[in-house]
């Protein structure tokens, strides 16, 4: 079992350096084939993003990939969202936030199919 998280962790770190968000693949891979619960995959990603962030961010500040004068705004949106997230998401039946966040997979991939056919 202990290699599946290997995988995970390697599959997830690639996508989320690529900025698109690990957790879009590690939630759903820890959830369907770990039998982890919803509520703990959550928090298993969250820890994950942390150090994986960190080295994403040192790579595209030194490739000039981030511009500096909106980080302003992102990051303390970002924490009192994710604080008011992390309250929500604790309130929330685990099958509940399993079938939210798959919905929420759902309409991200038709969005990003619909921007394919625009170009």
């Amino acid at each position: 079992m202990w290699y599946l998280f290997i995988i995970f962790g390697f599959l997830s770190g690639v996508i989320g350096a690529m900025g698109m968000g690990g957790g879009t693949l590690l939630i759903p891979l820890l959830t369907i084939f770990s039998e982890v619960s919803q509520i703990v995959a959550q928090g298993y990603n969250l820890l994950a993003f942390l150090p994986m962030s960190v080295i994403a961010i040192l790579i595209h500040l030194k490739n000039k990939l981030i511009e500096p004068k909106f980080l302003w705004i992102i990051i303390p949106s970002g924490i009192i969202f994710a604080v008011l997230g992390s309250f929500l998401a604790n309130l929330i039946d685990g099958e509940v936030l399993k079938i939210l966040f798959g919905i929420f997979l759902i309409i991200l991939g038709l969005f990003e199919f619909i921007k394919i056919f625009k170009k």
